[in-house]
């Protein structure tokens, strides 16, 4: 009978003992992180609607991001079309990465006491755009918008105009 106990106590010691060896597991990670280079934009060429004239009545000059123009209203285009040019920005980051785009709304360029509004901002790439290689080209264009009598001059922007980009 004490044999049958110290076996039995064997038995159950090693039952515990299995038991307990099987209730905790762990397991190791390691912690990594990637920087990346910043985003950049820079200018490479500013916003010019070029020659320009009103015939009495209220009218727009649109720029593509293209730099391509059209007049409505009482805006005329001359054959001396001046200098055309959308705002043209280099983007740089990282890689393949994907930015996002922020235009301005509205700004006003003048020449003294004279005014007009710029707004209606397109670019392209348009909301979004994607470097390649870690760059990549934005072009800006806007909406210029004369009065009827809108007095002869060269109109330009007090301060200039912010186009923000950020990483996706």
């Amino acid at each position: 009978m004490k044999r049958l106990f110290v076996t039995m106590g064997i038995a159950l010691a090693c039952v515990a003992f299995a038991t307990s060896a099987y209730a905790q597991a762990s397991a190791t990670a390691t912690a990594s992180a990637t920087i990346v280079a910043p985003i950049s934009i820079t200018k490479t060429a500013d916003m010019n609607f070029g020659n320009v004239a009103t015939n009495g009545a209220i009218g727009t000059v649109v720029l593509t991001p293209g730099s391509t123009r059209s007049s409505t209203g009482g805006v005329t285009l001359p054959a001396a079309a001046g200098t055309v040019t959308a705002a043209a920005f280099t983007v740089g980051g990282s890689g393949t990465y994907t930015y996002a785009i922020t235009l301005p709304t509205t700004i006003e360029i003048t020449s003294g006491a004279n005014t007009m509004t710029v707004d209606t901002f397109t670019s392209t790439p348009s909301a979004t755009g994607t470097l390649a290689g870690g760059t990549s080209t934005l072009t800006v264009g806007a909406t210029l918008h004369l009065a009827a009598t809108q007095a002869a001059g060269a109109y330009t922007s007090a301060t200039p105009f912010t186009v923000t980009v950020n990483y996706n």
